[in-house]
């Protein structure tokens, strides 16, 4: 039977125990600080394509609409083609742009996974150190 070699007192393992949870408690809100910097600066870069494209949408409504006035007015003629071409591409990029901001911007994106996998493992860590250490206790 293997018996324990440590010597310390029970205030000294105490003391221990309660300095390493503050320590580990302190790494995980400086993690969860970190993961959540992230996801507000994913969020701001979101909303930054989302007014881009928003941006470029409201030119586009007005260039194709006005590409229609003057293809009603000439009624064939090939002078409203540009406009078109030129609308039509600022419409596709500012859709393209709304989109992407919008999919960055889901709740889904702003949770902390990390910091909440981390926490998880530190629980099933502490819990599987003080069954071993009860065991051990136990045994002797």
């Amino acid at each position: 039977m293997v018996m324990p070699t440590d010597t310390r007192s029970i205030p000294e393992i105490c003391t221990d125990a309660v300095t390493q949870f503050a320590t580990l408690l302190r790494k995980e809100g400086q993690l969860a600080r970190t993961e959540v910097s992230e996801k507000v600066s994913s969020a701001t870069t979101g909303l930054t394509l989302i007014v881009g494209g928003a941006v470029l949408l409201i030119p586009a409504l007005v260039i194709l609409l006005q590409a229609l006035v003057t293809a009603l007015a000439a009624q064939g003629s090939a002078g409203p083609w540009p406009a078109v071409i030129v609308g039509g591409g600022a419409l596709l990029l500012g859709l393209f742009l709304f989109f992407i901001g919008t999919s960055r911007l889901k709740p889904s994106n702003m949770v902390p996974e990390r910091t909440i996998n981390q926490l998880q493992r530190d629980a099933a860590a502490a819990t599987s150190k003080m069954r071993d250490d009860h065991d051990l206790h136990r045994a002797a």
